[in-house]
């Protein structure tokens, strides 16, 4: 018989939770336990296995599974809830932007970054800076900034982490669909793509724009991936942080000035443009062009106009977490630029020139996003410091103190990374309201006035609900990787909720020093196996593909793991995500962070532990 092809029936929502298409469609549902709560209410296995994805969940989901939820009278009560807060949250009228700045209402503002993490779900983020800026979004959806996020659409996504028998991490990509993600596709009043073009060196790169809905915020999400684009074009958006020097500054470009081309092609007029790291500062360099052009400017004049309403948050205080190029390179991909706008080579290079100790020049996209915005902050106070001196030779002469970069410390979104049993405790003892107050000291005096044993129930609820997470990931990494029965059926018996758990989930990076607490390996055996006191370790994160001191740290973890005497006391959770970030920071006992001072510029997961309940055991870096 000749296979002709397949066909794969979509269920139908019935009209009684046909909103529940618009609820998976919002990436509020991030930061909304009752809404993931239905979804996962109509089918909790197949809502694992699609990773917490509401547009696959709706599109596998068996059709008898819907219509038993129609004849639920309770799961209709919580379903009409639920689409009456989304609706009374997206239609506030008096949001704290309308109230504080009632006149500016038309005014926005484009925020541009590398990567957003939003949520498991959309996987376009690698680590902290991304989960960062997904946070800003939503904090400005809450607040009703009117403000659009911008980044790229990586169909391959960051990579997914396995570790193999031998601890070794292997970097797998797996790609992805955007019309199957909480994605709308951005189209002309015809109804076909918005196709927009940005110069990339000698040629020009064709791509189609995607729309993530955050609450009340839009970010666009830029795809290079067309069947216009030679195969090579069409790789631009094929992965984060991927491939070598030559896609690295062709994403950026992208980023930068495709970015700028996309939101005027939308209709979309900023008046402040706000660079989430060096990533995206060709922006400014689109927008100089433009006023030269059109506004008939000249390069410095318009190179003034831009930076005046430019904003650039540095996040690295070590340079060679900076991006830089060889000038041939920049030459390369920027000749017909600073034709097009009048200037010579030289002047061009001297906008992002550093020399280096050995002598060389490198064309360094920090300097370069710091001489063309007016507004420069590092992400803590120390950050703000380090980055004045680190960056004192941009501006010679001027002593380090006077410097013009400040800082503005990294917060979290606290009712994303709120688990629903502390919620619960907050919203009964504090107010329902609580998460609008949560920048007012004052207020948070009430958790004082929570029992103990009411607190104690519920951090114990969520340890078991964490442990019982990890138990499941890391049975699932053993028959993989052809682990014995033994082992398996032992792991029934470990990840005890009566022992003091210490978390430590990060990047992988070497100064962030998750050897430290191996150093005496003996007297933590000791410390770990006390027969009336023992402790357990969950560990978590990936490593770049090219860091190779970072995969050897996870090496040794995972290895060590299996040793006699750490067996069934340290654990190495493969493929951290945000689900797992969730899982660790609201249910681990301690935190554990102690990272070489200063090289952590910013460090925000202590404060998701505290408002879980958890101890946030750190150096005083970040």
């Amino acid at each position: 018989m000749q296979y002709v092809g397949s066909i794969k029936v979509i269920p139908e929502l019935p009209s009684e939770i046909k909103r529940l298409e618009e609820l998976a469609k919002n990436l509020s549902f991030a930061w909304t336990p009752e809404a993931r709560q239905l979804f996962r209410q109509i089918n909790p296995a197949l809502w694992t296995k699609t990773n917490h994805n509401p547009i696959k969940f709706l599109r596998e989901v068996q059709q008898r599974d819907l219509d038993r939820c129609v004849n639920d009278p309770e799961y209709l009560s919580m379903y009409k809830r639920v689409v009456r807060e989304f609706d009374e949250y997206i239609s506030e009228e008096n949001t704290w932007y309308k109230q504080t700045f009632p006149k500016d209402r038309n005014k926005v503002i484009a925020y541009f970054s590398a990567e957003f993490g939003f949520h498991e779900s959309l996987p376009i983020y690698s680590g902290g800076l991304g989960v960062l800026a997904g946070d800003h979004l939503k904090s400005a959806s809450d607040l009703g900034l009117p403000l659009v996020g911008v980044s790229l659409f990586y169909h391959q996504t960051y990579f997914t982490q396995q570790i193999d028998a031998h601890g070794n991490q292997i970097a797998l990509y797996i790609p992805h669909n955007g019309n199957d993600l909480p994605l709308h596709k951005v189209t002309k009043e015809n109804g076909s793509d918005l196709i927009v073009t940005v110069p990339l060196g000698l040629r020009d790169v064709k791509f189609a724009i995607w729309r993530a809905q955050i609450g009340r915020i839009p970010a666009y999400l830029l795809d290079a991936n067309l069947p216009e684009n030679p195969p090579e074009d069409r790789m631009i958006t094929a992965r984060l942080y991927g491939g070598d020097e030559e896609m690295r500054i062709s994403q950026e470009i992208l980023l930068g000035m495709g970015g700028v081309r996309a939101l005027r092609a939308m209709g979309i007029e900023p008046q402040a443009w706000h660079m989430n790291e060096g990533h995206s500062v060709f922006l400014a360099l689109e927008r100089i062009r433009q006023l030269v052009k059109e506004k008939k400017m000249s390069f410095y004049q318009a190179l003034e106009a831009v930076a005046s309403n430019t904003i650039f948050t540095t996040h690295t205080p070590v340079p060679a977490g900076n991006d830089a190029f060889p000038l041939h390179f920049v030459e390369k991909f920027f000749q017909r630029y600073w034709e097009s706008v009048g200037i010579r080579r030289y002047q061009f290079m001297e906008l992002g020139s550093q020399v280096q100790p050995e002598g060389y020049e490198i064309f360094n996209l920090t300097v370069l996003s710091l001489k063309l915005s007016k507004f420069r902050n590092g992400v803590s106070k120390l950050h703000g410091s380090v980055s004045r001196d680190l960056w004192k030779d941009v501006w010679s002469g001027i002593p380090v103190d006077e410097i013009p970069i400040g800082h503005i410390t990294n917060g979290v979104h606290a009712s994303t990374w709120t688990v629903y049993a502390m919620r619960k405790l907050y919203e009964k003892h504090l107010s329902p309201d609580w998460h609008e107050h949560v920048d007012e000291p004052v207020y948070w005096r009430g958790v004082f006035g929570i029992p103990d044993q009411e607190l104690w129930d519920a951090k114990n609820s969520v340890k078991q609900i964490m442990l019982n997470h990890v138990r499941e990931r890391i049975r699932s990494q053993n028959l993989r990787n052809k682990v014995g029965t033994l082992h398996l059926h032992r792991l029934e018996d470990m990840l005890d909720p009566n022992i003091l758990t210490i978390g430590f989930a990060r990047r992988f990076a070497t100064y962030k020093r998750a050897m430290l607490i191996f150093r005496d390996k003996e007297r933590l055996k000791r410390i770990l196996n006390n027969p009336e006191r023992p402790v357990q370790l969950v560990f978590s994160g990936k490593a770049h593909p090219k860091d190779m001191g970072g995969q050897e740290l996870i090496r040794f973890v995972s290895t060590l793991a299996a040793e006699e005497g750490f067996r069934g006391r340290v654990f190495f959770v493969e493929n951290y995500d945000m689900s797992v970030a969730r899982d660790l920071i609201s249910g681990v006992d301690v935190w554990l962070n102690n990272p070489r001072r200063p090289q952590e510029a910013s460090g925000t997961s202590g404060q998701k532990v505290g408002l879980n309940g958890g101890i946030n055991f750190s150096v005083l870096d970040g």
